[in-house]
């Protein structure tokens, strides 16, 4: 196992251990079959655990298995505070006590605020007292390396990632979005704050091994590497020294050790030219089935209405290539749950947009129809519901 270092100096295996997808039996997870990957892992050298307080029976899991094997002090825990389900500072104490509690430890190795998507998140915890509450903790050294996990554009990544002193943090990252959600260019502002980052979806939830095209198959075979699907999308990760652990959600043996071999043979910059043409070539692949051949590149942006017109057509797309219900889950994630909004209904048909993209894309016109497909009246009503949720409490501690 090869490994990278964390703001401290700490050393991190560069493969770490999602544990949100663990063999179920039943409706418990399997603790035996749990406890004989874990231990594979660790023999292999992972030492950073990923769960979470609303990954079911996860925390209470982990925390038998490092207790029953007295590994508690080789490993790294990482977990998350709820942060949509906190309305007040005791709230905060509260879901840190009982994750201590399920995780049998007295101190969290890296512990993260939870699915952050947009910076209004981040100062409704400021409002309730986040910032005393972690200074606190982390002087009395229950919590040792503070960050925060996010889903949402770049702009409100950047913002939240400047707001704090952060020991470290976790976004969406794969070779499919590279200009989507925090992106490269939240990956590198990170890095150039010497913050780690934790890669979570590597494969897209499997996407980028189980639904490529035949073509984008074909690309990886011809090339002659003879590596799969995984191997591809772990090499081009471990390949940016940008990036310092990837998680992998892995339910088998077989997985560990596959997972463990290519992070300790993949050396940072080895990917080759000709690597990269393959993976060109994959994305082109997949890019064949969207509605709208926008790049991301955002010379449409800023949209003097708001409108968040890359978010919202690479959500269109994500409906084509990964499927309906997961495109309109991406929506309401990184642009639906904005505190500003940012729907294509807000659109006057100025046209500044089109006349700065690349592209010629008719954007207008698009965004309608991206809209029509995104938003049906069951989750416009599911929307605005959870935006009036989510942003009440916060637009009243404004107005007192």
């Amino acid at each position: 196992m090869q490994y990278r270092e964390d703001k401290y100096g700490n050393k991190l295996s560069m493969l770490g251990f999602g544990c949100m997808r663990f063999t179920k039996n039943g409706n418990s997870i399997d603790i035996d079959k749990a406890e004989k990957e874990i231990m594979a892992a660790i023999e292999a050298g992972v030492n950073y655990f990923d769960t979470a307080y609303v990954y079911s029976g996860s925390e209470a899991a982990i925390g038998e298995i490092f207790e029953r094997n007295h590994i508690r002090e080789k490993i790294n825990i990482a977990t998350k505070l709820p942060q949509y389900m906190i309305n007040n500072r005791a709230g905060l104490d509260k879901y840190f006590s009982e994750e201590l509690s399920r995780l049998r430890t007295d101190y969290i190795d890296y512990y993260l605020m939870h699915h952050l998507t947009d910076v209004a998140m981040w100062e409704k915890l400021k409002d309730v007292g986040i910032i005393d509450w972690i200074r606190q903790k982390k002087e009395a050294g229950i919590i040792r390396n503070i960050g925060f996990s996010y889903h949402g554009n770049t702009d409100n990544f950047l913002k939240i990632l400047n707001d704090y002193d952060w020991d470290f943090c976790q976004i969406q990252y794969n070779y499919l979005d590279e200009v989507s959600q925090a992106g490269a260019d939240g990956l590198r502002a990170a890095y150039e704050k010497h913050i780690p980052v934790i890669i979570m979806e590597p494969l897209r939830g499997g996407k980028l091994v189980n639904m490529l095209p035949e073509g984008a198959l074909k690309a990886m075979r011809e090339s002659g590497r003879g590596w799969s699907p995984a191997e591809w999308a772990f090499r081009w990760l471990y390949d940016q020294p940008e990036v310092t652990v990837v998680l992998s959600g892995m339910n088998s043996i077989d997985m560990v050790k596959e997972n463990c071999r290519i992070a300790s043979e993949t050396e940072e910059g080895s990917m080759t030219v000709e690597d990269f043409n393959v993976l060109k070539t994959v994305v082109d692949e997949i890019k064949a089935h969207e509605k709208v051949g926008c790049t991301g590149c955002r010379y449409c942006m800023p949209c003097p209405k708001g409108v968040d017109i890359p978010g919202i057509f690479r959500c269109y797309n994500a409906m084509y290539t990964e499927g309906k219900s997961d495109g309109r889950f991406q929506f309401a994630q990184t642009v639906g749950l904005t505190e500003e909004p940012s729907f294509a209904s807000q659109c006057i048909q100025c046209g500044k947009c089109e006349k700065h993209c690349p592209q010629n894309i008719p954007i207008r016109e698009k965004l309608k129809e991206a809209d029509k497909a995104l938003r049906p009246l069951p989750y416009k009503i599911g929307i605005n519901v959870v935006r009036k949720f989510m942003f009440r409490k916060r637009k009243k501690n404004k107005e007192s």
